[in-house]
């Protein structure tokens, strides 16, 4: 079962569809069921998880979406917690690669303070209002660890600065 069915433009109905995203050969592609992980060396290796770079310290995971990645790290003994409480970014036009990472970059940025590693895109939606297109993106936070009880905010943002330390 795919996560990006196919899109259909020029409907002047909310667009429900997910289209995949790309400006060039060289930008990966973001459609919803993609998972952004936050760039933690020592956990990517362990783990095994193909990422390429995104935005700031945050990657795309290759090759696999939130169902995948969650059996993988089951397999190894880790959890993938997915957070409830969508969090939502609009902007005015079409839907292009630079202004959905614009996006996705104002979603982490709003929820930096909760300490969360993964981000998952449930959703890529074009709309149109009195026929000025605009992009709505949503998306969950979700978090890798090894614990089945989910660390609290303290000990993610410890986590977190370990992470950082690694990557110096």
């Amino acid at each position: 079962m795919s996560l990006s069915p196919c899109f259909t433009a020029g409907d002047s109905r909310t667009q429900t569809h997910s289209p995949p995203v790309a400006a060039s050969s060289m930008t990966p592609q973001v459609q919803v069921g993609t998972i952004l992980i936050e760039d933690h060396p020592l956990m990517s290796r362990a783990l095994d998880i193909e990422s390429e770079p995104y935005a700031g310290n945050w990657s795309l995971v290759r090759s696999l979406n939130g169902v995948d990645l969650d059996r993988k790290l089951h397999a190894a003994g880790w959890n993938f917690f997915f957070m409830a409480g969508e969090a939502r970014a609009r902007f005015l036009g079409r839907v292009e690669a630079g202004k959905v990472r614009k996006a996705l970059m104002r979603i982490l940025a709003r929820t930096s303070d909760q300490n969360f590693n993964c981000l998952e895109v449930t959703g890529i939606t074009a709309h149109y209002f009195l026929g000025v297109p605009y992009t709505s993106i949503s998306a969950h936070r979700r978090h890798i660890q090894q614990g089945c009880r989910l660390d609290d905010v303290e000990q993610r943002r410890t986590q977190q600065k370990v992470a950082e330390w690694a990557r110096a």
